[in-house]
């Protein structure tokens, strides 16, 4: 039986994440901050666990704890929009303290094992904001225009050692908590200069089109780690593949 190590489970793509390796017959090592057992179904195959990727002694404990690793999931992240500008370097930091910093950090606390073993499968969710030029996101898309080139590179290193690894490219999800979660970092950070630019912008977000849902972030993570080709990015949902196909 394969493992997989999900970060981030304690809603949205992370959860589904979780459920949809769970229905596939993997054992699961779903983590979290704030462990949140009742999130996910009791079962033999699923393990709940806490884990702060921001702190080192955090990751140890969980890599020791998890044991033998098939599959990696870095999909801990956190969200800011607004005005660069008006962006606290603070707040900037901690993007990159979760959305960059932690999947390195997570990533090279796994990698020996799965280079070891000359196998296993690091996958990390990023954002369709690498795939296009987005107004008010500049930081967070910083920070994940970061982890696409770090695993563009290291997928070449880990090739060698038949280790893959993978990005995946969720489109917009309103019903992942991204706003809630940030809610605390978007105060402030669309000073009056700057309303008569956002207005339309936030507005679109309130009304989106096509949106990406946890489930077809799932469908394409599961995809992505179950799949033995030399490919590199997934589209995740309708607003990120039609994105990636005219780019």
């Amino acid at each position: 039986m394969k493992t997989v190590l999900i970060t981030g489970c304690s809603s949205g793509y992370g959860l589904e994440t979780a459920h949809r390796f769970h229905d596939e017959g993997w054992n699961v090592i779903a983590t979290m901050r704030t462990p949140r057992p009742d999130l996910l179904p009791r079962s033999e195959r699923m393990h709940v666990a806490a884990l702060d990727v921001t702190k080192p002694e955090s990751i140890a404990a969980a890599v020791q704890t998890a044991g033998p690793i098939d599959v990696l999931v870095n999909n801990a992240g956190i969200g800011a929009v607004g005005a660069f500008e008006a962006t606290p370097m603070k707040t900037i930091r901690e993007l990159f303290e979760t959305n960059t910093f932690g999947v390195i950090a997570m990533t090279q606390a796994v990698v020996p094992q799965m280079r070891s073993r000359r196998s296993g499968v690091v996958v990390n969710v990023t954002s369709s904001v690498t795939l296009t030029a987005m107004p008010l996101a500049a930081a967070y898309t910083a920070s994940k225009m970061a982890v696409e080139g770090f695993i563009a590179s290291l997928a070449l290193e880990l090739d060698f050692f038949g280790v893959r690894a993978k990005l995946v490219e969720p489109g917009y999800g309103p019903t992942t908590g991204f706003a809630s979660n940030g809610a605390e970092r978007l105060v402030g950070l669309i000073p009056p200069e700057y309303e008569p630019f956002a207005a339309p912008i936030m507005n679109a977000f309130a009304a989106p089109g096509a949106v990406t849902t946890p489930q077809d972030v799932a469908d394409v993570v599961y995809h992505a780690a179950t799949d033995t080709s030399d490919r590199l990015r997934y589209a995740a949902g309708a607003d990120a593949v039609a994105l990636a196909e005219s780019s």
